[in-house]
């Protein structure tokens, strides 16, 4: 037994994901669609096996596999399951796991598109969905129907407003199985599965790899569960490509070095924004007067790289998105640019305004991914956009 100390996670991400890749440093892109067998009894077995990799790339393919090992090693979970996108590993799991009579409970703050798949697709197949405030403690677990809720689904922290969901009372809960879309956090800023969560999601797009060139949602979780969804997935087709896989595994290589400044510049400004007399509110767990300040201490490795913040009206954020010369106006997160968007007109335009209302999606919310500018560049700059609000 090694008397060797674990490595850190900033380690793993360096050394994770490597095993198809034989003594490159770079990791080896298999673009092909399908591998040749060696005669029948070789062909039946690559068809029926659990997520083979040299069979066809919609059951699984060697880069997307090293992407998958690289996710699960930072997530400390036995396996990881990478889709097309976020929204495919979204859909593609609550099909796998619910049916017509299913019950799932979910957050109320949730991205537009997961809470559209679940008011849409989700109720016309038959699966009732409850919603609850994440803030309201217990919330989850008394909206659970026994032998009924199948699912518990969580975003954490939320999209645009930096809510948190309790990952000890998630993990307590019993019967269903939970998940938790991580994505703001990223593996390196919050470890849900060591809470007893059952499913960690990621929209890899995003700060996973974290140049805006790649489209990917994964998945991470014990291997038996994962194999399930993936029986479903590779009929679902929401499968991924290859090379966007090369890219987030290239992203996850500088995923600590990358988020340890973007949460150092996101804590700048959002201590510079709560300052400022142009916000009526900013919306940061890092802050201490954030309302969940104490549980965002206790669960979250890192704040975070995303914030939003409240100007008084649509007519005064539209001025802040004209004005901003260093931040770039665009709808993601995670890169190394720093964006700014309106979520009422762009991430959430699809609800109606009472569900906006009820979300708590103002005509005056920001949200701001901060990128890898400079801190100062950055301060500059949005002070300079908020002169142009009240100007």
């Amino acid at each position: 037994m090694s008397d060797q100390p674990p490595l850190s996670q900033a380690t793993l991400a360096i050394s994770a994901g490597r095993a198809n890749s034989g003594n490159s440093l770079a990791p080896a892109l298999w673009a092909s669609s399908t591998w040749e067998s060696d005669g029948l009894d070789d062909a039946h077995h690559r068809a029926t096996s659990v997520r083979h990799g040299d069979f066809y790339s919609r059951y699984a393919n060697p880069t997307v596999q090293q992407f998958e090992h690289a996710i699960a090693e930072l997530e400390g979970a036995e396996a990881a399951l990478a889709f097309g996108s976020g929204m495919g590993a979204i859909a593609a799991t609550v099909l796998a796991l619910c049916s017509t009579g299913s019950h799932i409970v979910a957050q109320r703050q949730l991205y537009a598109g997961t809470l559209a798949f679940l008011q849409g697709p989700c109720q016309r197949f038959g699966i009732d969905v409850t919603f609850v405030d994440v803030a309201t403690p217990g919330a989850f677990n008394d909206a659970v129907i026994p032998g009924k809720t199948m699912l518990v689904i969580a975003e954490s922290p939320s999209n645009p407003r930096l809510e948190l969901a309790d990952l000890d009372e998630l993990g307590s809960i019993r019967g269903p199985l939970t998940l938790v879309d991580s994505t703001f956090s990223t593996p390196l800023g919050q470890q849900p599965l060591a809470y007893g969560v059952d499913l960690s999601l990621h929209s890899a797009t995003k700060g996973i790899a974290g140049h805006n060139d790649a489209t990917l949602g994964v998945i991470a979780g014990e291997r038996e569960l994962l194999d399930e969804i993936w029986a479903y997935a590779v009929l679902h087709g929401s499968t991924p490509s290859p090379f966007d896989a090369l890219n987030a595994l290239r992203g996850v290589r500088t995923l600590a070095v990358r988020t340890r400044q973007q949460n150092e510049s996101a804590r700048s400004l959002a201590v510079m924004l709560a300052d400022h007399p142009a916000c009526i509110a900013v919306h940061y767990p890092g802050l201490s007067e954030h309302p969940q300040h104490a549980l965002a201490s206790r669960q979250l490795l890192q704040y975070g790289t995303v914030l939003s913040f409240e100007v008084p009206d649509r007519t005064a954020a539209a001025s802040f998105l004209d004005a901003v010369a260093v931040a770039r106006c665009a709808t993601s997160l995670g890169g190394p640019e720093t964006l700014v968007c309106h979520p009422a007109t762009s991430t959430h335009a699809s609800l109606t305004p009472d569900e906006q209302a009820a979300t708590g999606i103002s005509n005056g919310l920001v949200r701001v991914s901060v990128g890898l500018e400079e801190t100062t560049d950055l301060l500059n700059d949005f002070a300079q956009a908020l002169a142009a609000t009240s100007g």
